[in-house]
């Protein structure tokens, strides 16, 4: 215990901040990381009655931010304040429970091949003639 007006030790503070992610996320490791990408959308389940009785107050917090449409992964843990892995922790939990509808991001387009695109110009060139 600290005198009053003397801060408060760092490792104290330190410790704190290490044991709340486990305890928020009940233990449960991190998802993969293609599951749950930083631009992954996510929203709520349209069936809301599905939704359990009991959820921590940052699952339940989660649920209302998502809850008016889609946000990113990224988005999420920057409202919450919440570490990402904790996020991304909760939202799979969340997403296993039909709770959650996630977007995964678009893969990005394959390069394209200069020499057909060429011979596709040359044809409707020739075309115009």
């Amino acid at each position: 215990m600290t005198e009053p007006g003397r801060p408060e030790p760092e490792f104290v503070s330190e410790a704190g901040e290490l044991v709340r992610p486990y305890v928020i996320t009940r233990g449960r490791d991190l998802p993969d990381e293609s599951e749950f990408a930083l631009i992954t959308l996510v929203t709520t389940a349209t069936d809301e009655q599905q939704r359990p009785q009991r959820l921590s107050p940052e699952e339940e917090q989660i649920l209302e931010m998502c809850s008016s449409g889609y946000l990113s992964v990224a988005e999420i843990a920057a409202h919450s304040q919440l570490p990402l892995g904790v996020v991304k922790a909760l939202l799979s939990s969340l997403a296993e429970g039909g709770y959650l509808v996630t977007r995964a991001p678009v893969p990005s387009a394959r390069p394209t091949n200069k020499a057909l695109l060429k011979e596709v110009l040359d044809g409707l060139k020739a075309l115009s003639v």
